[in-house]
Parts: C-alpha cells; structure tokens; sequence
C-alpha cells in the first residue's frame, strides 16, 4: 500500500524528492501519512478533495483484499 501512495504521489508532485510517507500498523488498522512540499500539497489533495478521495478509495480496495483497514492522512 505504501509503494502505490510514493508512486500515484510522485507522479502528482513538482519535487519529488520532498514525498515522504510514514506507515504506523495498529493491529488491523493501518495509518498511511504522505508528507509533501506545502507547494504541492494542492496537487495531491485535488479539487474538492477528489484526488485525495480517489486515492483512499483504492488503499481501502487493497486493504480489504488483506482483511485490513487502511486510513490515509495527508500533511
């Protein structure tokens, strides 16, 4: 799940290289926190939040393919 948000979040952002992500695992829960350049943070969080939703659509998908939850926080 971590190598899916650093891709889609890279591929999003101006500088790259300021795309961090931390993963904190809670027994079934799952906290991904993506931490980009304040410049690009629009980019990834997208008009009315879109981009930012379709990405916790698709980390909830895989999740449950593993019988977990997944929860995505953006800095």
């Amino acid at each position: 799940m971590k190598e899916l948000v650093e891709y889609v979040a890279k591929s999003l952002v101006d500088d790259p290289s300021q795309v961090e992500i931390g993963v904190e695992p809670d027994g079934n829960l799952v906290i991904l926190k993506l931490h980009v350049a304040p410049e690009d943070a629009g980019r990834v969080i997208g008009k009315d939040g879109r981009v930012a939703s379709a990405l916790r659509v698709l980390l909830r998908a895989m999740a449950a393919r593993e019988g977990k939850r997944v929860t995505l926080k953006i800095d």
